[in-house]
C-alpha cells in the first residue's frame, strides 16, 4: 500500500503591503465584474491582517469571516476548501470541528512565492465558491 505524502511548504518572507494591494485590488476588480459586494482580507505570512478591504454594502459578519479564512489558511498552510471538503465529507472528517482556527468555509487561499507560502487572501460575501472564485483572482494578480 503507498500512501501520499504531500509536499512540505515553507513560510517565506511576508507579502509586502504593495503586493497586498494588487491582490487586494484584482479580488475587488472581479467581485465588481459580478455586483458582489464583498470583504477581502490578505494576510502576510506570520498571519498579520496587512490589507482589510470592505466594499460598499458587504455584510458586516464578512469582516471577521474573511480574516478568519486567510488566518487559517496562513497558519495551516491549506486552502480553506480542504476544511470545507472534509466536513462535507462527515465520519472521522468531524474531528476537525474541534481544531482551533481552521475555518471550514472555502474563499482562502495561499500565497506562494517560490514555492514558499507568503500570505494569502481571505473573501466573503457571498456563496463560497464565489469567495473563492474572487479570492482566485487576487492569487491571480501575484
Amino acid at each position: 500500500m503507498s500512501t501520499m505524502q504531500q509536499p512540505i511548504i515553507s513560510y517565506g518572507a511576508p507579502v509586502s503591503l504593495d503586493v497586498a494591494r494588487r491582490v487586494a485590488a484584482a479580488a475587488e476588480a472581479e467581485a465588481r465584474a459580478h455586483g458582489w459586494p464583498m470583504v477581502i482580507a490578505v494576510m502576510d505570512s506570520a498571519a498579520n491582517l496587512v490589507v482589510l478591504h470592505k466594499m460598499d454594502h458587504a455584510q458586516t459578519g464578512s469582516v471577521e469571516i474573511a480574516q478568519a479564512k486567510a488566518r487559517s489558511t496562513v497558519r495551516f498552510k491549506r486552502p480553506t476548501r480542504v476544511f470545507e471538503e472534509a466536513l462535507a465529507a462527515g465520519g472521522l472528517n468531524l474531528r476537525l470541528l474541534a481544531t482551533e482556527g481552521a475555518c471550514p468555509l472555502e474563499g482562502g487561499l495561499p500565497l506562494m512565492h517560490e514555492g514558499c507560502l507568503v500570505g494569502a487572501v481571505g473573501v466573503s460575501g457571498m456563496q463560497s465558491t464565489q469567495d473563492a472564485q474572487v479570492a482566485a483572482a487576487g492569487v491571480e494578480a501575484l
